[in-house]
């Protein structure tokens, strides 16, 4: 169910797209159309650090008129050379302070952006919100629960100049026949972004929410693949790749990217890591370059220095187990592993170990 956090981390994501509707065909003509526009660009106006002054209504689809009123920041960086990349936000107004990002990833194939939004408060990702550019105006669409009912969600990116922009979010219950808009943002460009970003909150006690600090920083990795897991194969591959990882909420999360050449050519891949304050537990979601989607979260924590990771997922037609796990942590090494299980957890294969040696800070 959509919350007033969950709402704010969603659209502080200030992203959009439009929805693509395929042309109806003639009975009589075959219209020959060209290549689909590639869109994996269309972020980089956003690329900086920005003043936001935002509105969002108090209570949408009840008639109320009560609006409420945010300043903040949104800081945006380039991943994967504009083709993804992640937006941060921090605004303050009178129910209090909110942090939130937005991850945005292109997809090659359908020449679409898919935009996944979390908040610092719950440390999860939502489903995202999939569309378009389209003559400098961007939207996104996506259908949702608000308390109870199911609705569509749209936001528009508008009025977009090379210092300034505009992002809404309407919502509809009526099937996109009407739309009541429920959150303005508008941004204007900082020059001095390093004043700017000053500003970082220091974390709480121990709890878990800085474990990913010592991961900070480029690194060189060798990684070792099984050609085919879980089949009784033991055939591999080696590639050796570069791995980058930046804080995020002042290291309550991160971003992780990682590029290496492969048998079957370049390989590009993040990890979004989120920390979940009230689980006191870590979120890791991969996603790679070729599809532009992100997997569901691996849950987890760190114990004595090694950190575990589990979730369920479909491999071959099957259900198995996925595990990965950090270890041997010094400042300038680790190791990596994931394993799967296809017997419940009664016995692991390893089919991906990396060793990561530092190389910058």
């Amino acid at each position: 169910m959509s919350s007033p956090w969950r709402m704010a981390s969603r659209l502080l994501l200030f992203t959009l797209c439009c929805l693509y509707l395929p042309l109806p065909a003639s009975s009589q003509t075959v219209r020959q159309t060209g290549p689909a526009r590639d869109g994996q660009h269309d972020f980089d106006f956003n690329i900086g650090t920005w003043r936001t002054e935002i509105k969002r209504l108090q209570h949408p689809l009840t008639g109320s008129k009560t609006w409420l009123a945010y300043t903040g920041t949104h800081v945006v960086r380039k991943v994967w050379n504009g083709r993804a990349n992640l937006g941060e936000l921090e605004i303050d107004g009178p129910p209090g302070h909110i942090e939130g990002l937005s991850l945005r990833l292109y997809n090659p194939e359908s020449h679409q952006w898919n935009l996944l939004f979390a908040n610092s408060r719950g440390g999860t990702l939502s489903a995202p919100m999939v569309g378009e550019f389209k003559d400098g105006r961007g939207e996104f669409f996506d259908q949702e629960t608000f308390n109870g009912r199911a609705i569509l969600a749209r936001t528009v990116w508008s009025d977009i100049t090379s210092t300034s922009c505009r992002s809404e979010q309407a919502f509809s219950d009526d099937g996109g026949k009407t739309w009541e808009v429920n959150w303005i943002a508008v941004d204007t460009l900082v020059k001095d972004a390093a004043a700017a970003e000053q500003g970082a909150r220091t974390g709480s006690a121990r709890d878990g929410s800085h474990d990913f600090d010592f991961n900070f920083g480029a690194w060189k990795t060798h990684i070792t693949r099984l050609k085919q897991p879980l089949t009784g194969s033991t055939a591999s591959f080696e590639v050796n790749g570069t791995v980058l990882v930046r804080p995020v909420w002042n290291g309550r999360a991160n971003l992780e990217e990682i590029e290496a050449e492969g048998p079957k050519g370049h390989i590009e891949g993040l990890t979004l890591r989120l920390y979940n304050p009230e689980s006191h537990q870590w979120g890791l979601s991969w996603a790679s370059s070729n599809d532009g989607t992100i997997n569901q979260p691996l849950v987890g924590e760190f114990k004595d220095g090694r950190g575990e990771f589990d979730d369920q997922e479909t491999f071959n037609g099957r259900t198995i187990l996925v595990r990965q796990v950090y270890s041997k942590i010094t400042t300038s090494t680790h190791h990596f592993e994931q394993a799967f299980s296809g017997d419940g957890g009664k016995s692991w294969e390893a089919n991906w170990t990396a060793d990561l040696t530092r190389v910058g800070p």
